[in-house]
């Protein structure tokens, strides 16, 4: 069992973000939710060139696209890079949130996030099911796309780990 808080491994910048939501009621939450839409960066002109680039999240209920930019070794910083549709606030929002939280951190502190993360912003009885689902799905692709990037044996010796 680990003795280790919940919040042991959410990297500051996210954790700041669950407990801004966390301290709100549910109209606010949503609302804090729509100004993440808004505030989710455009992508930059080599990307926005070249769609191929970008992987969809099938699991989203709205077109949702995103790749990441790793750094050579494990302490360089991870890039997020995300487009959705203006007319899909909640997927915009729930990428905003995964980029203002993760955006330039090093791989190891983004593969170490719990993928319960989504849940803890507090919108579960305001958003449906589905639609957290696609949250998750979005961390669990950035997760899965910052360790295909990143040699193995980088992270080991980044995390003291070998598991």
């Amino acid at each position: 069992m680990s003795t280790t808080s919940p919040s042991a491994a959410v990297p500051a910048q996210l954790q700041e973000i669950v407990d801004d939501f966390q301290a709100m009621t549910e109209p606010e939450r949503l609302e804090l939710l729509l100004e993440f839409s808004r505030s989710l960066p455009d992508l930059p002109a080599h990307l926005a060139d070249h769609p191929e680039l970008l992987e969809q999240v099938v699991e989203c209920q709205s077109p949702l696209f995103l790749t990441v930019e790793v750094g050579s070794s494990q302490d360089q910083p991870v890039e997020l890079f995300f487009s959705a549709p203006p007319e899909a606030p909640t997927t915009r929002g729930f990428a905003g949130v995964l980029h203002e939280g993760l955006n330039g951190l090093p791989a190891a502190e983004i593969l170490a996030v719990p993928a319960d993360v989504p849940d803890r912003l507090g919108l579960t009885r305001a958003i449906t099911p589905l639609r957290m689902r696609g949250m998750s799905a979005m961390l669990g692709r950035i997760k899965r796309k910052v360790a295909e990037q990143v040699p193995a044996d980088t992270l080991t010796a980044a995390t003291g780990s070998g598991n």
